[in-house]
């Protein structure tokens, strides 16, 4: 058995409101994503919502059940996604082989039995890091390369927010039930990956920040706009955004990060803006 995995209740604004740091890190920060030669998955209520990291050194990884599924094989009511963010890797899909360099993802639709992941190299391990969500249908399994995203920057380097968003598992760019995945590099002197900040009450949200410099850390705000909370963060570490919360984070330099979402509406321009100077 490859896998590893935790479960977490999903926690009211009221609860949060009363959280010390420690609890607030407990409930909503996932500081160990990656482990060589296993898949650890991190399972919010939250929508359902599976976040986890196979990191394949010495031999293949294969994606095994868990038993919080009830199911006879992962993805058996499941759809997955995935993001390299190491080096090169193969993902095996019921005997079909697919190339994922560093930063290129792959959709896996809901029915497909055998997925196996490997690294090229094991002196530079791929790190492929997954979302997975409940799925009705089943849609074709689907590599999607950077130059195939449907890519927009926005922001100013004036306002600290200069940053090119790669749209890559979304349903501009290919069919999901409900999974959408991509991929925020922000310009060097920018900070901001999203501001002003938003909510979404339809779909939740998790964050996983990467290419984060050594000493250098990044502030995740959450929480509803009138009462937010931060998390300290570091590198390759992930934090589950719920959907009454605000996502938005700062870091002490630039840095990139995968955003992944699951819920009842599929356009990404779905939220509810926040007005700066009424975050409080």
């Amino acid at each position: 058995m490859s896998s590893k995995y935790e479960s977490r209740y999903a926690s009211s604004p009221a609860e949060v409101k009363q959280m010390n740091t420690a609890q607030l890190r407990e409930a909503f920060l996932i500081e160990s994503v990656f482990a060589a030669d296993q898949i650890n998955w991190v399972h919010t209520h939250y929508d359902r919502y599976l976040t986890g990291g196979a990191m394949p050194v010495k031999a293949a990884i294969t994606l095994d059940t868990i038993d919080l599924l009830k199911a006879t094989y992962f993805l058996e009511r499941r759809e997955l996604g995935m993001i390299n963010v190491g080096g090169d890797g193969f993902v095996e899909a019921d005997g079909v082989k697919y190339d994922i360099a560093f930063k290129e993802a792959l959709y896996i639709g809901k029915g497909t039995q055998q997925v196996s992941f490997r690294s090229k190299d094991a002196a530079n391990p791929a790190k492929f890091y997954l979302n997975s969500t409940p799925a009705h249908h089943t849609y074709p399994t689907k590599k999607v390369s950077k130059n195939e995203a449907e890519v927009v920057t926005l922001g100013a380097l004036e306002t600290s927010n200069h940053r090119t968003i790669n749209k890559l598992l979304v349903n501009s760019v290919l069919e999901t039930c409900q999974l959408q995945m991509g991929m925020t590099e922000l310009k060097p002197g920018s900070v901001w990956n999203t501001m002003p900040a938003h909510t979404h009450d339809r779909r939740m949200e998790v964050y996983f920040y990467f290419e984060v410099p050594e000493a250098q850390s990044v502030c995740h705000f959450m929480g509803q706009p009138q009462e937010t909370r931060h998390i300290w963060m570091q590198n390759e570490q992930a934090v589950i955004s719920p959907p009454w919360s605000v996502h938005s984070g700062a870091g002490t330099s630039n840095y990139t990060f995968i955003w992944g979402m699951a819920g009842e509406n599929l356009d990404y321009g779905d939220m509810d803006h926040c007005k700066i100077n009424e975050l409080r």
